[in-house]
């Protein structure tokens, strides 16, 4: 069974804010929070220890 963890990130660089899905520990689906601003989602490895997120949730 996979593994979900949603967290809340901003992007400094493009000022966005992302609804990330981490799944198992490697993957992020990363949703912007803004659909009016022209960004698509985004599909990446990913190692959530290496970077600063502002809030999880369930």
């Amino acid at each position: 069974m996979k593994r979900v963890n949603k967290f809340i990130d901003f992007d400094k660089k493009s000022e966005i804010f992302y609804n990330n899905l981490y799944i198992d520990g490697e993957i992020v689906i990363k949703i912007p929070l803004n659909s009016n601003n022209g960004k698509t989602i985004k599909i990446d490895k990913f190692d959530l220890s290496k970077y600063t997120y502002l809030i999880s949730y369930d």
